[in-house]
C-alpha cells in the first residue's frame, strides 16, 4: 500500500470525522471528507473545512455522501476513484447517539438509527470493495465504541447498532484476509465531541413515564459520560497510527479509552473463542484470522 493513502471518511462535518480529516491530511494523506448536504444544512461546516484546507495547503476534498442512500454512496465513491484512480481506506464514522429507555424508543427511531450507524457501513463497504479487490489492497475501518462490547441502561438501541457493526466488521476481517484487504474496528471510550449535543432522545414520553424514577436513568448516564469525556484528538491520533501500520500487521480491534471498563478482557476472551471456532471449522490454516486480534491504544 502507498505510504500516502487515499482516504474516504463518512460523517466529516463535525466531531471525530472532521478531526480525522484534519489529522490525516496534515500527514500527507489525500482525504475526502464526506457529509450530507454540504450545500445546505452542512454548508457552514463544508466551507470551514475548505477554508482550512486552502489556508494550510491540506489535501482535503469535501464531498457529498449520505450513508442512508445507496446512490449517494456510490456517486461519492465513484467520484473519489475518478479523481485519484484508487481508494485505500474507508473510515465508517457516520453515526449518532440515541438515548432513552428502550420501550420509549419508537420503532421508527430504531430503524433510523440502524440505517445510519449500521447499514451506512454496509453501503460504504459494498461501494468501495470492488475497487479495493482490484487493487488487492485496502482498509475498511469501523468506528465503533466500547458500547459495542458492553451495555448500559438507556443505551440499548445505540449499543445494538454498535454490536451489529462489530459483528459485520469482524466477518469482513475473516472473508477479506486472502484478498489483501484489512477490516479493523476502533472502540473509543467517552470523548468530548458534538455527538452528545446532537443526542436523539426516545420519543415516547408516555411509555417512559410509566417507569417512575427509572425514567431518570438516561439523564444520569449522559451526565456521567460527559463528566469523564477525554480529548477526541487521542482517537484521531490512534486512527492515524492504525492507517500507517504496514499492511498485514494491523489488529482487528483497537480500544482507545482512558478506562477500558473490561472491554480488553472481553476482546481477549472472544479472540480465543473465535480461534477455537475457526479451528473447529477447519478454516484457520487458510487465513490470517488468528494473528493479533485486539490491542489497546
Amino acid at each position: 500500500m502507498n505510504s500516502k493513502q487515499v482516504v474516504l471518511i463518512t460523517g466529516s462535518s463535525t466531531g471525530f470525522g472532521r478531526l480525522f480529516a484534519d489529522t490525516l491530511a496534515r500527514k500527507g494523506h489525500t482525504v475526502f471528507a464526506t457529509m450530507r448536504d454540504p450545500g445546505g444544512r452542512n454548508a457552514r461546516n463544508a466551507s470551514e473545512i475548505r477554508v482550512l484546507a486552502e489556508k494550510d495547503s491540506l489535501p482535503i476534498h469535501v464531498l457529498e455522501l449520505d450513508v442512508t442512500v445507496d446512490a449517494s454512496v456510490e456517486r461519492a465513491v465513484d467520484a473519489v476513484v475518478a479523481k485519484t484512480g484508487r481508494i485505500d481506506v474507508a473510515i465508517n464514522n457516520a453515526g449518532y447517539y440515541l438515548s432513552g429507555l428502550q420501550e420509549a424508543v419508537t420503532t421508527e427511531q430504531g430503524r433510523r438509527l440502524m440505517d445510519t450507524n449500521f447499514f451506512g457501513a454496509v453501503r460504504v463497504n459494498r461501494a468501495v470493495l470492488p475497487h479495493m479487490r482490484a487493487q488487492r489492497s485496502g482498509v475498511l475501518m469501523h468506528i465503533s465504541s466500547i458500547a459495542g462490547r458492553i451495555i448500559a441502561p438507556s443505551m440499548g438501541l445505540y449499543c445494538a447498532s454498535k454490536f451489529a457493526l462489530e459483528a459485520f466488521a469482524e466477518t469482513y476481517h475473516y472473508e477479506l484476509a486472502a484478498q489483501g484487504i484489512e477490516s479493523v474496528i476502533v472502540e473509543p471510550g467517552q470523548y468530548d465531541t458534538p455527538v452528545f449535543g446532537n443526542t436523539v432522545m426516545a420519543a415516547d414520553e408516555v411509555r417512559a413515564n410509566a417507569y417512575g424514577a427509572i425514567k431518570e436513568v438516561p439523564t444520569k448516564i449522559n451526565a456521567a459520560l460527559l463528566s469523564t469525556a477525554g480529548s477526541p484528538q487521542e482517537v484521531a491520533d490512534a486512527v492515524l497510527g492504525i492507517i500507517e501500520t504496514p499492511a498485514g500487521e494491523k489488529q482487528l480491534r483497537y480500544i482507545v479509552s482512558r478506562a477500558s471498563l473490561g472491554v480488553d478482557q472481553i476482546n481477549a476472551l472472544t479472540n480465543q473463542v473465535q480461534a477455537n471456532l475457526l479451528e473447529a471449522f477447519g478454516l484457520a490454516a487458510d487465513t490470517k484470522f488468528l494473528k493479533g486480534n485486539a490491542a489497546s491504544v
